[in-house]
């Protein structure tokens, strides 16, 4: 006997007839699909106990949480999404950012708003706040406060007292 490849048709191309079959690449998917399932459940499985010892053994939320929600990794149905307002109402100042970059551009924003704006300081006492473009104009056109001669002479000289 002779372990010669034998062609049907020796002008063209051909397989080797000896390769696997086609039932056993079906099987092996088969089985390899089974096992997929099975690992899913399984670490499924594992998760879902990890999950749980976890949660039992959480330490109490702080004291100065009034309204701490069960499940804090997920943002309870009542505020719709709403990250932010989810945190300002359910966790105590300070709060850690939600998104640098926009909350830096909003306090650039106020400062800008308070440098460049009139608006009162105080409205009881009548203290008003003026934009400082206007304000180091009149600065430059009243000068300086400076104190007058005769009273810095009148005062007494600090090193006087001092013995040499």
């Amino acid at each position: 006997m002779s372990n010669e490849i034998k062609h049907v048709n020796p002008g063209h191309g051909d397989y080797e007839r000896r390769d696997i079959g086609v039932a056993a690449v079906l099987y092996f998917l088969a089985g390899l699909a089974i096992a997929m399932l099975i690992v899913y459940f399984v670490v499924n499985g594992i998760f879902w106990y990890l999950d749980k010892r976890f949660e039992a053994q959480q330490k109490p939320v702080s004291p100065l949480v009034t309204n701490a929600p069960a499940d804090t990794r997920r943002i309870p149905p009542q505020y719709n999404e709403d990250y932010a307002t989810y945190l300002k109402q359910g966790f105590p100042a300070p709060q850690l950012e939600i998104n640098e970059r926009t909350e830096l551009n909003d306090e650039r924003l106020r400062e800008e708003n308070t440098l460049n704006t009139y608006d009162y300081a105080d409205k009881n006492a009548g203290t008003v706040r003026i934009p400082i473009d206007r304000a180091m104009d009149l600065l430059a056109q009243k000068g300086l406060p400076v104190r007058n001669q005769s009273e810095s002479s009148q005062q007494p000289d600090k090193t006087e007292g001092i013995k040499k």
